[in-house]
């Protein structure tokens, strides 16, 4: 039986509060999440995949006057069996240079499709309706993994605009896997877990819940991020099995306090329990104070007022009341978090 956790995790609820829209959007209590959704195996994991190539078939769209163009052009012409004789020569405005990028995943097989992404390198000015031609996909170490051929397509055109940008473009499922993926990975006597956000807390109750499910001193933290499991005898030789035993177990998931504020917009993304100390301050013609015994008006200024214990969320309805700026927004939190009145990271963007 899995060891599920019997607790919701913290309450905790994410605020999006955009000043000049006066809007506050709050997000339900956060669940319990899976270690599969928390934490990767290491080794378990997809593979970047580049490579050079041209398309062809552009309405006069493509490149101009790029040297690697006709060059490569010219290399194509003499495969194929034509007698170039100045391939430098070469001007087509119906065909790009491109590179071409994809990404392998783990386990991947010989004969498996994926996608791939096209982006012009030269002046093309639109890959729509081009055919890519064939292209070989190299992995960091060199070696060939896949073979890219296909259609090219630039997104969806509605109202006559454009959505995406027309000198990047997708070809899907326009890969084909050559080589196969070697891991080894049921033959493991041991796996490591690794956290998407480390913390020690999470890394602790993960250990004490991959044990409860496997019934023995399996696994141990072994610091915020990593959590190593020593594969038991019942599963030896069958990793896959093993890992498919414990990826769901479920865990309450612990992080940090922290406020993400984008000065551009004015948005501010926050937990629902961060509080403020008490403080006072004067900002232009506003004045806050958190706690105290009022008294933080000016004779003509704008006033926010809040009481001992207020969180974050009750500061940002307040400062959104008055009509406070996204500038002015990004100075007051730099000043509570410089005051330490602020218990939690602050993070602009």
């Amino acid at each position: 039986m899995n060891i599920v956790s019997k607790r919701f995790a913290n309450n905790v609820a994410v605020l999006a509060a955009t000043l000049n829209i006066g809007m506050l959007i709050t997000a339900a209590p956060a669940m319990a999440a899976r270690l599969k959704d928390v934490a990767d195996v290491k080794g378990v994991r997809e593979n970047i995949l580049i490579g050079y190539g041209i398309v062809v078939g552009l309405k006069g769209s493509g490149d101009s006057s790029a040297e690697v163009t006709s060059q490569s052009l010219g290399r194509l012409f003499e495969k194929l069996g034509l007698d170039v004789k100045n391939p430098a020569g070469i001007k087509s405005k119906n065909a790009a240079a491109v590179i071409v990028t994809s990404k392998l995943p783990a386990f991947a097989r010989a004969g498996n499709k994926i996608d791939i992404t096209v982006s012009s390198i030269g002046d093309a000015s639109s890959l729509e309706g081009g055919t890519l031609l064939v292209t070989p996909l190299r992995a960091g170490d060199q070696n060939i993994y896949a073979v890219a051929q296909g259609s090219v397509s630039i997104g969806s055109i509605a109202d006559g605009t454009t959505k995406n940008f027309p000198t990047v473009g997708r070809v899907v499922m326009g890969a084909t896997v050559e080589k196969d993926v070697d891991t080894n990975f049921s033959q493991k006597r041991s796996v490591r877990m690794t956290l998407h956000s480390p913390d020690f807390t999470t890394a602790a109750r993960l250990a004490v819940l991959i044990n409860g499910e496997l019934g023995g001193k399996y696994a141990s933290a072994r610091d915020s991020a990593t959590i190593d499991v020593v594969v038991p005898f019942n599963y030896a030789g069958n990793s896959v099995e093993f890992l498919a035993a414990i990826e769901n177990i479920n865990v309450n998931v612990d992080t940090k306090a922290k406020v993400v504020l984008n000065e551009r917009t004015g948005t501010v993304v926050m937990g629902d329990r961060i509080t403020i100390t008490p403080v006072a301050i004067a900002h232009g013609d506003l004045s806050i104070q958190v706690g105290g015994t009022g008294g933080a008006a000016g004779k003509n200024g704008r006033v926010a007022e809040l009481k001992s214990g207020s969180s974050v969320s009750d500061l940002v309805k307040a400062l959104n009341a008055l009509g406070v700026q996204p500038k002015d927004l990004t100075s007051i939190f730099q000043t509570l978090k410089s005051m330490g009145a602020l218990q939690a990271e602050l993070e602009i963007l």
